[in-house]
């Protein structure tokens, strides 16, 4: 699979801007002035394979790249919807992420601190090249997760912290440069509710656990959270 995503990466610039339907968190995301180092290709409602197709016949990818994303998205989406149970009809977004490392970026931030806005996230972390970094509330420091090969790290986002009423943490995180060869990452995102809004679940309020969050709108809160950086 990381070969596939190289492969894809590694196609000319024109080619990957075919793909730039961002505002609904599919396309090509380009280099910005916040995340110089960092490009990505994001694939929404992922279970629903003609979007997918799409993707590949923009890009001209070729059989061999089309097959193994196929059988990895396939696999990943039964995977997250097999850990969320009762959420797992929510929407899912794919997303395959490369940072451009270079001598001169090394002790730089490949992404900018931040969390993860959904309910969950699937990450295949790259084994040979670390950089990611949680924050520890308490000690206030960022602390590396050493890369685990055949493991994937799974991170709570702000949609599962409202869902819990806080019981579910989500966690501040970043990318540091820390070698001058390419990094893959690999995410398979759960969202939120499509229609309806985010609400706190009545499982998680009781007397010791008053609620905490009114419901709200996550294409909404996608909004606010983009334009606040």
């Amino acid at each position: 699979m990381k070969g596939a995503v190289c492969a894809l990466f590694d196609l000319p610039d024109d080619t990957k801007r075919r793909n730039t339907d961002i505002n609904t968190g599919s396309g090509y995301v380009t280099p910005s002035p916040t995340n110089l180092l960092y490009e990505a290709f994001g694939l929404c409602a992922t279970a629903a394979f003609v979007d997918v197709d799409a993707f590949y016949a923009r890009l001209d990818a070729p059989p061999h790249v089309r097959e193994t994303m196929n059988v990895y998205v396939e696999r990943m989406h039964e995977l997250i919807v097999d850990v969320t149970g009762k959420v797992a009809d929510w929407p899912c977004q794919f997303r395959m992420n490369r940072y451009n490392y270079t001598q001169d970026s090394v002790g730089s931030l490949g992404v900018q601190i931040h969390t993860d806005t959904g309910f969950l996230t699937v990450l295949q972390e790259n084994e040979c090249v670390g950089g990611l970094e949680v924050l520890d509330p308490i000690a206030g420091e960022f602390v590396p997760v050493d890369p685990l090969p055949g493991s994937f790290v799974i991170n709570i986002g702000d949609v599962g912290t409202a869902w819990s009423n806080g019981r579910l943490h989500n966690v501040k995180h970043r990318v540091q440069c820390v070698a001058t060869v390419p990094r893959i990452s690999i995410a398979m995102f759960l969202l939120a509710p499509k229609d309806d809004g985010v609400s706190v679940s009545e499982e998680m309020v009781d007397a010791e656990h008053p609620r905490r969050f009114r419901e709200f709108n996550y294409d909404d809160y996608r909004r606010l959270w983009l334009s606040t950086g």
